[in-house]
C-alpha cells in the first residue's frame, strides 16, 4: 500500500495538515492531547517513519465506576481490564472506583483527573453536581461514553440495555408464568440511577396495561443495593403481605434476598425476578428461590464503550453502531 500522506493522517486525527506536519517534524507548539491524537492516527495508518521520542505518548482512557464490592461492577471492571490487555501499548485504560454517595468527589474527579486524559467512560449516579461536571468535560471536546446508566442532559454516547424494556419483560414473565394471584412488590436501589427508574417504570407500565384481576402491584421498596437493608425490607413485606405472589428486584443484592426466601416456607410460591447472572443467582435459579434472571451483559457494554472511544480518538475508522445491548433471559432451564 502507498505510504500514508499528511492529509490521510489529518483526516484520521480530525486536525489540519499543518498540525500534522508540526507534530511529525517535531516543530512543537501543539497541545499534548493533539500530539497524541496525531501520533495515534499515524500509527494506526502504519506511518513508516520513526516518531520522535518526545511524542511517543500514551493515550489514557479513564473508566469511572462505583461500588467495587458489588458483583456487577466487579464483573464490569474485569471486562475493562481484559479488553485493555488486548489494546495497542500506546493506549492505557485506567479504572477509578469512587463512592456513589459522594457526588462532589465524583464531580471533582470528572473535572480533575490528575492525568492527561484522552477519553472518559463512566457509570455513576445522576446528580446535579455530576451533571455540571460532565457538561464541562463534554464542552472541552473530551470523548465521553456512559455505560449501564444515563445522566440527564448529557450528550455522551450511552451504552447499555433498554432498561424500560427489561422492566416490561420482568412484568410480562411474572404475569404470565405465576398462576397464583396476590400482591406484587418491587425493589430497587433508590432514585439516583436512571437505570432503576426506567426498569421500575417499565415494570409498572406493563402491569397497568395488562391487568390481572387477581394480582395487584402494591409497593416499590428502596434498598440502596445494600444486602442487609434489602433483606430487612423483604422480611417486612413477607410479614405484611401474606399473599405476596411476585417480587421484582431491579437492582443488586440478590444474594441476601435469596437467603431470606430460602428460609421462608412460601419460597416456591413467590415468583422472583432479578438482574445479573452470578454464581449466587445461578444457584438460586437451580434451587428455585429465583425464577428468572435478566443479565445485561457487562462484557458487551465494556467492549462497545471502548470501541466508541477509540473511534472518537480516530484510532480506527470502522463504523460503530450503537443499538441497545441485548439483555439475556435466564431460567433454570438454560443455565
Amino acid at each position: 500500500m502507498a505510504k500514508p500522506t499528511f492529509a490521510d493522517i489529518a483526516r484520521r486525527a480530525a486536525v489540519g495538515t499543518a498540525t500534522v506536519e508540526r507534530v511529525l517534524n517535531g516543530r512543537g507548539g501543539v497541545r499534548p492531547e493533539t500530539v497524541e491524537k496525531v501520533v495515534a492516527a499515524a500509527r494506526s495508518l502504519d506511518y513508516p517513519r520513526r516518531l520522535p521520542e518526545a511524542h511517543r505518548g500514551i493515550i489514557r482512557i479513564e473508566v469511572i465506576l462505583v461500588r467495587p464490592d458489588s458483583t456487577f461492577f466487579s464483573r464490569l471492571s474485569r471486562a475493562f481490564e481484559r479488553i485493555a490487555a488486548t489494546l495497542d501499548r500506546t493506549v492505557a485504560v485506567h479504572r477509578t472506583f469512587l463512592d456513589e454517595g459522594d457526588a462532589s468527589a465524583v464531580a471533582r474527579r470528572i473535572r480533575e483527573p490528575g492525568m492527561r486524559r484522552g477519553g472518559l467512560i463512566l457509570a455513576v449516579p445522576d446528580d446535579p453536581l455530576i451533571r455540571a461536571a460532565l457538561a464541562e468535560v463534554e464542552a472541552q471536546g473530551v470523548p465521553t461514553v456512559q455505560v449501564v446508566t444515563r445522566i440527564a442532559g448529557s450528550k455522551a454516547d450511552y451504552v447499555g440495555i433498554d432498561n424500560y424494556a427489561a422492566g416490561r419483560m420482568a412484568a410480562q414473565l411474572m404475569s404470565r408464568m405465576q398462576p397464583r394471584g396476590g400482591s406484587i412488590a418491587a425493589l430497587c436501589h433508590s432514585q439516583i440511577y436512571q437505570v432503576h427508574r426506567d426498569r421500575i417504570l417499565g415494570f409498572s407500565d406493563y402491569l397497568a396495561e395488562h391487568p390481572r384481576a387477581d394480582q395487584a402491584f402494591v409497593e416499590v421498596l428502596f434498598g440502596h443495593d445494600e444486602g442487609h437493608r434489602s433483606a430487612d425490607l423483604l422480611v417486612d413485606i413477607l410479614r405484611q403481605r401474606p399473599d405476596l405472589a411476585g417480587f421484582y428486584n431491579a437492582g443488586g443484592g440478590n444474594g441476601s434476598l435469596n437467603e431470606v426466601l430460602a428460609r421462608d416456607p412460601r419460597r416456591h410460591e413467590i415468583f422472583f425476578v432479578g438482574h445479573e447472572l452470578t454464581e449466587r443467582s445461578s444457584a438460586a435459579l437451580r434451587t428455585g428461590t429465583m425464577d428468572v434472571v435478566l443479565d445485561q451483559a457487562p462484557e458487551a457494554q465494556a467492549r462497545r464503550a471502548i470501541d466508541l472511544i477509540l473511534a472518537r480518538l480516530a484510532l480506527h475508522d470502522l463504523p460503530i453502531d450503537n443499538p441497545p445491548i441485548r439483555f439475556i433471559t435466564f431460567t433454570a432451564e438454560n443455565l
